[in-house]
């Protein structure tokens, strides 16, 4: 690439910083890289010498291009077919839409007119290009071109290359650890899952192949099979990268481990467990813990009727409040969308996790290490003496950190957590039933959100249709039928055929009145504290799910597999 002088402006730029620091440590990746490349800059940013926002505005400023975090902006199919997987390599240049005819396309040199002239004959159309870090276009293009087909050749490819786990000696999995081939699968595998937005990849053994599921919009769906030949190499890969030991196939192991991802890094827990045909493995994609978009609570759409109660809750001085629901239900999620409405630099916010799965600027954030006997209660009890406002706790799971907790919001501080229980009302129960006296339970809670995930309807082939009657009748009252409208996916390459793309959240809220508090008090059951939380508003999961279905967010069916056909009228 030939040099611009342009770009030495960005040198200027860099030293008029009132608070950058050109020490002796940045001064010698200048000395290394050349002060005015994009090797420097990448590495201004990998040492933490500037933001890569900040880093990279200065540098489209000076070669006078926008700038597009790739791996944050809108990515079509459409953009992407249009420059073949060589050349994007080759030049380093992701097509990202089109729009108005015209395609944009990120690159890391969009000031060399010979090669975006070259593009545009490629792609037969006006091209647009914009700056992206050269790290981050490599990892979209890993990403954005992946398919099972890819994979699949990746994975026959390894085992012609004879690929096994040969030896159980320490030199034959050094060896293993090193293998080109295995990181190669693995890499695609988790490139591949990241387009697909999969929450869990599965790896499992059958008797004669091992096959790979994706776990996309809350449904399973099998990707591909593969011999059996590779699966033990492909599952102690797994292992060494997590450091788990990769001799022991007896008992079940959870570990986490970290690939990079751009200028940062994509973060995975993986468990595995003895099954009669090998291990199986499971990996949990986790979020980017600098992921800069944090998801408001309208943004989740939450319904208004729960919004405007619950954002009263969170202004609360102290007390406790639980969102509840299954794994991967978007608990986290909710509760960091709270947080982040009343993150305010007077207030002291502390968050105890396992693990740390956003970052908040302005919050302290901690996690537990169970390897070293930190736990939440440990860590609850140390907070205390922190000064805080408003703790976070990523899960109550036992008797001691549910005491705590009660006794942290006796005294004055706001307490936000996470309880597995299907219903609101029954958290209330659940902590009583783990232990808690209801003396503290009753003036300690003051509210109760629980929350489901439905995939939701692909907007490229949403459709309207009328349900027959008798579907109709299971969710209305006859005297009230009229004709009502849902809707559904057709299906198209979008949506990969599924009619469904990314999910919405639907709730129930109980807002903890006297009469409620009498009745935790006398230890009465979630039926009862059900019936009196309807009277001041309470409506069941159901009931908002139901109204997101008339909005054709979602449809009957993921509320079916999300709800009880038990619920409150």
């Amino acid at each position: 690439m030939p040099s611009n002088p342009a770009n030495k402006s960005f040198l200027r730029a860099l030293r008029s910083l009132p608070h950058f620091d050109f020490s002796s440590e940045a001064a010698a990746l200048a000395r290394e890289h050349g002060p005015d490349t994009l090797p420097f800059l990448e590495a201004l940013i990998t040492n933490r010498h500037l933001t890569k926002e900040e880093a990279c505005r200065l540098w489209s400023v000076s070669i006078g291009f926008a700038y597009v975090d790739v791996l944050a902006s809108i990515i079509t199919d459409e953009g992407v077919e249009k420059i073949p997987q060589s050349i994007a390599q080759k030049v380093q240049a992701i097509g990202l839409y089109i729009i108005d005819g015209v395609l944009t396309v990120a690159m890391a040199h969009p000031e060399d007119e010979e090669m975006v002239r070259r593009l545009r004959q490629i792609v037969q159309l006006p091209v647009s290009p914009v700056f992206g870090l050269p790290c981050e276009i490599e990892n979209a293009i890993a990403i954005q071109y992946s398919t099972e087909k890819s994979l699949s050749e990746i994975l026959d490819e390894a085992e012609k290359s004879g690929l096994r786990l040969q030896s159980d000696t320490a030199g034959g999995m050094d060896a293993l650890a090193e293998s080109e081939s295995l990181v190669r699968v693995l890499n695609t595998l988790i490139h591949f899952a990241l387009r697909e937005r999969a929450t869990d990849i599965h790896v499992e053994p059958e008797e004669t192949q091992s096959r790979i599921r994706f776990r996309v919009d809350g449904n399973l769906r099998e990707v591909l099979a593969f011999s059996r030949k590779l699966h033990r190499a492909l599952i102690s890969r797994l292992k060494i990268i997590s450091d788990l030991n990769i001799a022991e196939t007896r008992f079940p192991q959870d570990g986490r481990f970290a690939l990079p991802i751009g200028t940062t890094k994509a973060h995975f827990r993986l468990s595995s467990i003895p099954t009669i045909h090998g291990e199986k493995a499971v990996i949990r994609v986790l979020a980017s813990t600098d992921r800069k978009s944090m998801l408001t609570l309208e943004g989740m759409l939450v319904s208004q009727n729960i919004l405007l109660p619950f954002r009263r809750l969170v202004q609360n001085p102290n007390g406790i409040i639980f969102v509840t629901g299954p794994t991967g239900s978007g608990k986290t999620t909710t509760l960091y969308a709270a947080l982040h409405e009343i993150n305010d630099p007077k207030v002291n916010i502390s968050t105890i996790e396992d693990p740390v799965e956003i970052q908040l600027s302005g919050v302290s954030q901690s996690q537990i290490n169970p390897h070293i006997d930190l736990k939440f209660a440990t860590m609850l009890r140390s907070m205390l003496r922190q000064d805080p406002d408003i703790i976070l706790i990523g899960e109550i799971r036992d008797l001691e950190t549910a005491k705590v907790a009660t006794e942290a919001a006796l005294t004055g501080h706001l307490v936000l957590a996470t309880l597995h229980t299907n219903t609101a009302p029954q958290a209330i129960v659940r902590l009583m039933e783990i232990g808690v006296a209801p003396y503290m339970v009753a003036p300690s809670v003051i509210g109760v959100l629980a929350q489901r995930l439905a995939a939701r309807i692909c907007e490229k082939c949403k459709e309207p249709y009328v349900p027959p009657r008798d579907v109709l009748l299971r969710y209305f009252q006859e005297e009230g039928l009229t004709d009502v409208t849902f809707y559904r996916g057709r299906g198209c390459p979008h949506c990969r055929g599924t009619g469904y793309y990314g999910r919405v959240a639907f709730h129930e809220l109980v807002l903890i009145t006297d009469e409620i508090r009498q009745l935790i008090s006398e230890g009465r059951s979630a039926q009862e504290i059900t019936r009196a939380a309807a009277k001041v508003g309470y409506k069941p999961l159901r009931y908002d799910g139901l109204k997101k279905v008339l909005l054709g967010l979602t449809t009957i069916d993921e509320i079916d597999q999300n709800t009880s056909f038990e619920w409150a009228s």
